[in-house]
């Protein structure tokens, strides 16, 4: 298999925070490469930095040192023609029903009606909402939700998606079928994906590659190359064992942060 053409350049990226205190490093000299159509995602110990990065990269927060570049241009703000996100939190309008959520983005891109009223509505099958479309927020599962929102996302047609922890506030049982249902519908689009998430399953179930940061300030310590062998059988001897690996690295970041 040829190697992705690169996409996303992180190159030396440092970010500091000012504090009562006085400022904390929250990332320290990161750099990593993302080919075109990878499923990239980003683990480590809790305050790591991972959701910084991703800020970075959608353009929501400016790096102190180094820099971003999407396509080789540099990341100055958010470019929703280029990159859209999801976050752990829907952030569904109430007074708009799962058609008019879906569409939203488009709408802000001032697509006429007909034409985003077109896109919404073929996108609610791949998203399991299709008798679904007059539904208020308040009448979905929270699951449903979710799909909603990415709906949004996929629904602008973005080269690249950013999933801050997307299905860290489900059920387990939900969690793994979002989880199945996202790696088919990326398997088909073949967006860049780069993934926050706290669950090693869901890393080593989704990625092509996972990247393992550091306590802070974070850094990449590690990259675990998947490559793409799906469906991956997690009950096997190899992914057990990958498992332990990244939690032993984790484990150890989380304690030397502990000291």
């Amino acid at each position: 298999m040829t190697a992705p053409s690169q996409l996303i350049a992180i190159e030396g990226v440092t970010k500091r925070y000012a504090t009562s205190s006085g400022p904390i490093e929250a990332l320290h000299d990161v750099s990593l490469a993302v080919g075109a159509g990878e499923f990239c995602t980003l683990i480590g110990p809790s305050g790591c930095g991972k959701s910084t990065l991703l800020g970075m990269l959608g353009g929501l927060t400016a790096p102190d040192g180094g820099r971003v570049l999407v396509e080789g241009a540099a990341v100055t703000g958010p470019d929703p023609r280029r990159v859209a996100t999801v976050f752990q939190d829907p952030g569904l309008f109430p007074w708009r029903t799962t058609l008019e959520n879906v569409e939203f983005g488009l709408e802000l891109q001032r697509v006429p009606k007909a034409r985003r009223r077109q896109a919404a509505t073929e996108l609610l099958g791949p998203l399991g909402l299709r008798g679904f479309a007059d539904k208020y927020p308040r009448e979905l599962s929270g699951g449903m939700k979710q799909r909603v929102a990415i709906g949004r996302a996929l629904a602008i047609d973005t080269k690249i998606l950013l999933m801050d922890e997307p299905f860290g506030a489900l059920d387990e049982q939900t969690r793994v079928l979002m989880g199945e249902w996202l790696l088919d519908i990326w398997r088909r689009t073949r967006k860049t994906v780069i993934f926050v998430t706290h669950s090693l399953h869901e890393a080593l179930f989704l990625s092509t590659r996972i990247a393992v940061m550091t306590a802070r300030p974070g850094r990449i310590k590690t990259l675990l190359e998947l490559g793409h062998r799906y469906p991956r059988a997690m009950e096997s001897a190899e992914m057990v064992a990958l498992r332990a690996r990244l939690w032993g690295e984790i484990r150890e970041e989380s304690l030397r942060a502990m000291q």
